[in-house]
């Protein structure tokens, strides 16, 4: 886990899908992103919850993830915590599915009930603004910079930093990511 130290204490008046009050004003947070059934996916709701941020896809090896993430979600979302999961199509062509398509699956393979956004990119020239303020920050082996594979996660702080970075391999219910909630969530 790499502690994000140089985000910027600055806050933005609280606008719609913007930082809120309270929430740096370069936080994730304070991104726009539609949501993915359509709409806008207010970041600036989770002001004050953590948050974990997850690439996602449906035709993955790692796409059984979904039941962990949605487990975490449902385990810790009555402390303040949420799982985000934001589609991508950018590895090997692994989420190809309309918006419709991918929320179906989601709901009737593994149950999930957590946000998501709409389909992006998280790497390249296209790459969405969320992940331009994401991918500065290092995992535990030091990885900064491109998303490497679906199911990279993000994990912020109530105060909309970034606390943490988690390869994909590494699995929602695992100890490192479960310490980690809970250290944010005490």
């Amino acid at each position: 886990m790499t502690t994000a130290d140089s985000n910027s204490d600055a806050t933005a008046p609280g606008t719609p899908g913007g930082a809120s009050a309270g929430t740096p004003a370069d936080s994730p947070l304070g991104v726009e992103i539609g949501a993915l059934q359509g709409g806008s996916a207010d970041l600036g709701q989770y002001a004050g919850r953590a948050v974990l941020i997850v690439n996602v896809a449906s035709r993955c090896g790692l796409t059984p993830q979904y039941a962990g993430l949605e487990r975490l979600h449902e385990r810790y979302a009555d402390r303040g915590f949420t799982v985000l999961g934001v589609p991508c199509n950018q590895f090997m062509g692994q989420e190809p599915g309309t918006a419709e398509e991918i929320a179906e699956f989601c709901s009737a393979t593994y149950g999930v009930t957590f946000p998501m956004t709409e389909k992006v990119d998280v790497n390249g020239a296209g790459r969405h603004p969320l992940y331009d303020r994401l991918t500065g920050f290092a995992d535990a082996e030091g990885h900064a910079g491109d998303i490497r594979w679906n199911f990279e996660k993000f994990l912020l702080g109530r105060d909309g930093k970034v606390a943490a970075r988690f390869s994909p391999q590494t699995e929602p219910e695992s100890p490192e990511i479960t310490k980690a909630v809970e250290d944010l969530l005490a």
